[in-house]
């Protein structure tokens, strides 16, 4: 996998398109910008109740956006992300319905778990508290099956998305045939998809046991074996994430959103310089992603500390809705249809209030942040909240989920801010000093972030308090000196 900044987008959001228009905006609108990209769901359908993450059929393409040979025409230049889907598929799907009409004589009855299955003594009001809830509500959905009994599913997001029995022959054979397909059609990095949820027991949170940790590594040599590499998705304390990225190839650095955004906000970076000192390096990092922006990853959860203290959370989601002028307020928690407690529903971009210099300093810190990143299509072109979809749908991650148009791409593109962003993108994907090694030194407000690789080398200098930054290339004993404020004066002109 080329060490390259990676795009993140739905294929028919980012140009109102298909796989084959999305590789002409790859090729075209957004030439040698990126080296991968994520892929968010393609499969069929594209549009069920949680936009493609409740797959009717999994190794199957919307026809509306193509097939799988458009997939590995795209695959034939870029890198591509795609998502395993580990935890669950739709209640819409060939397999549950069936299940639903023939009950425990279907051959899918063991596809999918149920509540009794786990708990064949039944569930204790003690257990049950033990079970870890994204979202509020049972983790049970009842079905009526068609002979008139009635079944209870697990259902851990929302009730259309019915949890798979990833033990069963049934199970394994479903995720079996799913990276089959991405194999073939060229997919370089798996998303494991809710993989903390997928394993059962009781007695237990449900959530990131010891046996997910197998499970998870299962999957992983499976996917080694085809030549792909995986990468967790797991919203959860720090101390987790240390722990989960010593047992798999990849994880997400999902605490970096939130404390570049406190240190933007309280001029303090001591916070972020500690976990950039032992945070993971086999890692991708993002500041925005299809979902909201994560605020677990670096809170106190129970009687464990945070990186920020309870206090700094609150201040931090206040400051949120602050800049974004209530509009993430509106798509937060309670005041929408969401299925996450643990985010702000809110574009980085608006997160920050529209500043432009704050954007690229976070961004900045990002690409100079070990690992491989990744930016969402909303953040590369700096579009504001969806405010119309919001109030569409109801959904409060629409806000950050906008349909765009080619002509819309063209337009953001000549931005000072995106231009400027275009640059350091660039800088990121060619300067060789970035395949060496990292150091960090900081003083409170002051942080400094150097790459060393031979004879090339690069330093970002950040301070936080006057929102002063700049970055010094070194390569083949040629010098480079960038002034964000400059680089962004500079477009404006």
């Amino acid at each position: 996998m080329k060490n390259n900044v990676q795009l993140i987008t739905y294929v028919d959001r980012i140009a109102h398109s298909d796989l084959k228009g999305l590789k002409q905006v790859l090729d075209t609108e957004l030439h040698d910008l990126f080296g991968g990209v994520h892929l968010l769901p393609f499969y069929y359908p594209i549009d069920g109740s949680d936009a493609g993450f409740d797959p009717i059929d999994h190794a199957k393409v919307d026809e509306r956006l193509g097939d799988w040979n458009d997939v590995k025409q795209i695959g034939q230049q870029y890198d591509i992300m795609a998502d395993l889907i580990v935890n669950h598929m739709s209640a819409e799907s060939t397999e549950f319905q069936d299940v639903l009409a023939n009950g425990k004589n279907s051959v899918y009855w063991d596809l999918f778990l149920t509540k009794d299955s786990v708990f064949p003594d039944g569930l204790s009001a003690e257990n049950q508290a033990k079970i870890y809830r994204p979202r509020p509500g049972s983790c049970f959905t009842t079905y009526k099956l068609a002979d008139g009994t009635q079944a209870e599913f697990w259902t851990t997001f929302t009730s259309n998305q019915i949890d798979i029995n990833v033990h069963t022959a049934a199970g394994q054979a479903h995720l079996n045939k799913v990276l089959t397909r991405f194999h073939e059609s060229k997919v370089d990095l798996i998303r494991l998809d809710a993989a903390g949820y997928a394993i059962k027991k009781p007695g237990t949170s449900c959530f990131m046991i010891e046996e997910s940790f197998e499970f998870v590594d299962e999957l992983a040599k499976k996917a080694n074996s085809l030549g792909m590499t995986t990468l967790a998705e797991i919203h959860s304390h720090y101390m987790t994430q240390l722990d989960i990225a010593k047992r798999v190839d990849m994880v997400y650095d999902f605490a970096l959103p939130p404390l570049i955004l406190h240190s933007l906000f309280s001029q303090d970076a001591s916070a972020l310089s500690h976990w950039l000192s032992i945070a993971p390096r086999n890692c991708v990092t993002v500041l925005d992603t299809h979902d909201g922006i994560g605020i677990i990853d670096a809170g106190p959860v129970g009687n464990k500390a945070g990186l920020l203290t309870a206090a700094e959370i609150d201040n931090l989601v206040n400051r949120i809705h602050s800049n974004s002028k209530g509009e993430s307020l509106q798509a937060t928690g309670a005041a929408a249809s969401n299925v996450d407690l643990y985010q702000v529903n809110c574009t980085y971009y608006d997160a920050l209030g529209q500043n432009d210099i704050d954007y690229l300093i976070a961004r900045s810190v990002q690409f100079f942040a070990p690992g491989i990143p990744q930016v969402y299509y909303t953040g590369l072109l700096a579009v504001p909240n969806a405010m119309e979809l919001l109030n569409q749908t109801q959904v409060g991650r629409d806000i950050n989920r906008p349909y765009l148009q080619v002509s819309d791409i063209q337009t953001a593109m000549q931005k000072p801010v995106v231009k400027a962003l275009c640059e350091l993108i660039t800088l990121r994907n060619n300067v060789d000093a970035f395949n060496g090694e990292f150091t960090m030194t900081n003083q409170a407000n002051q942080l400094d972030l150097c790459w060393v690789h031979g004879d090339s080398s690069a330093k970002l200098s950040v301070n936080f308090a006057s929102k002063e930054a700049h970055i010094n290339i070194v390569e083949a004993q040629q010098s480079t000196h960038i002034v964000l404020t400059d680089l962004l004066a500079k477009h404006r002109e």
